[in-house]
């Protein structure tokens, strides 16, 4: 009897925000361990259908980065990295498409829809959703005190995200699922970080959250204490003192990007913990960290 007592707390707890979220839309980055153990990602097929189930708007953006590697190497090619940027020649970035518009996009669909929900695979591409422009990198060489130009190939950045096929799919009540995979404006592809690619359609979208999974527990101070709560204008004072550093830039820069496009709340939260998504939404606390525009909000205040 306790158990079950225990369960209808669990509800009870949910029901205010259940409400809250009603019709909003929430961006989660998928991917990290949530996408690769089997028994995280069933969980998370799970929590998405459960949200759609309840009037919410789940809209999935997806990585694959390690998988792209191994691709890669099992058809003999080494991968290149600038700073974390994967160099993307012609070749490569056949393969980046194979593996995320074609294996990972499509094995997400599945899973979701093996769990009750109505989940439709796209990729930049499709209706011109993320149109991109190749990034133009530059780098220090201290040898010679000179600044290069540095060719990442078909590396891009968003330009312009065109929400109108995802309204359309969510009117259908369809769950959609984005590979980050951008179209420069002669028609070519664009290998674009998932990351920024989230927190672009969580600003096009006028999305209510955007939730980046990840494999720790979220921005953690240089003690390895987790920061729960951060405001927007104080990221650049964690970027110079270190704690915001290495693959946390660009998610953070991420929340940026949504919090600047009426995004209220951005989150980074630990993949690895089950139904990780659903603890963020539909508890009083959440769980890992939470950015914000200003003071006006802070944890507990969903």
């Amino acid at each position: 009897m306790e158990k079950l007592i225990e369960k209808a707390s669990v509800l009870m707890e949910a029901l205010p925000y259940i409400r809250a979220f009603q019709g909003k839309t929430v961006v989660i980055k998928y991917g990290g361990s949530a996408m690769v153990d089997p028994a995280l990602a069933e969980g998370f097929a799970r929590n998405v259908v459960l949200m759609k189930s309840v009037g919410i708007k789940p809209v999935i953006i997806h990585g694959g980065g390690p998988q792209i590697g191994q691709l890669m190497k099992r058809l003999g090619k080494s991968p290149e990295f600038v700073d974390g940027m994967r160099v993307t020649d012609p070749e490569t970035m056949d393969i980046v498409e194979m593996v995320l518009g074609g294996k990972i996009n499509k094995q997400i669909v599945a899973l979701v829809n093996q769990h009750g929900g109505r989940a439709v695979g796209l990729a930049g591409k499709d209706g011109r959703l993320i149109e991109g422009r190749r990034t133009r990198y530059q780098k220090n060489n201290p040898a010679t005190n000179t600044t290069e130009i540095i060719d990442l190939g078909a590396v891009g950045e968003v330009a312009r995200i065109n929400p109108e096929i995802i309204d359309l799919l969510d009117s259908g009540q369809f769950i959609p699922v984005i590979a980050p995979v951008g179209v420069a404006e002669d028609g070519t592809s664009l290998n674009i970080n998932a990351d920024l690619v989230a927190g672009s359609v969580a600003a096009a979208l006028h999305a209510e959250k955007l939730i980046l999974l990840t494999d720790v527990a979220g921005v953690l101070d240089n003690e390895g204490r987790l920061i729960h709560h951060i405001e927007r204008s104080d990221l650049d004072g964690l970027r110079t003192d270190g704690t915001i550093k290495g693959g946390f830039l660009p998610k953070v820069a991420a929340c940026e990007i949504a919090l600047a496009g009426g995004v209220r709340k951005a989150h980074i939260i630990d993949g690895r913990v089950r139904h990780a998504v659903l603890l963020e939404i539909f508890t009083e606390t959440g769980v890992g960290t939470e950015i914000v525009e200003g003071s006006d909000g802070g944890r507990g205040r969903r």
